[in-house]
């Protein structure tokens, strides 16, 4: 597995992690009214986790003729980005229009609601990024070689 792979993998879990903290977050905050700071003070803490792991295995070599980067990883990170665009700009087409049927036309959304909308949208692009790689590296052959 090389490092490309390694980041997809870690950036998959830390992003699904942070989409179910935001989750919770979101069913606090708007279905139970209330804030329940231990739970959030302890999801941040395993987030935090996440982070450090992800850093001291992305950058732990395997051997030391190791290669960082090579073309084919390259072009790889370069289809992952543009499906990751794409998938930004359905998302916030998507948003508008969901909202738009939501709070209507002349409706207001709170700032809290609207950052954590654009974390989100932020979030699902990470996520989309972390999947292509993951995939494009699938579809080779063996260990993504074609």
């Amino acid at each position: 597995m090389n490092k490309t792979q390694k980041s997809a993998w870690c950036g998959l879990v830390v992003t699904l992690t942070f989409l179910l903290l935001c989750l919770f977050l979101f069913i606090e905050l708007t279905i139970l009214k209330k804030m329940f700071f231990f739970m959030n003070l302890l999801g941040a803490t395993l987030l935090f986790g996440l982070v450090v792991a992800w850093v001291i295995f992305i950058c732990k070599k395997q051997s030391p003729t190791e290669v960082k980067t090579d073309e084919r990883d390259k072009l790889i990170q370069t289809r992952a980005i543009v499906a990751s665009f794409i998938s930004v700009g359905i998302l916030i087409a998507l948003t508008c229009l969901i909202l738009r049927f939501i709070v209507g036309i002349s409706g207001t959304i709170a700032v809290w609601e609207l950052t954590l909308i654009n974390f989100l949208i932020f979030e699902v692009a990470l996520l989309v990024y972390s999947v292509a790689i993951l995939v494009q590296y699938g579809l080779g052959g063996r260990d993504g070689e074609k």
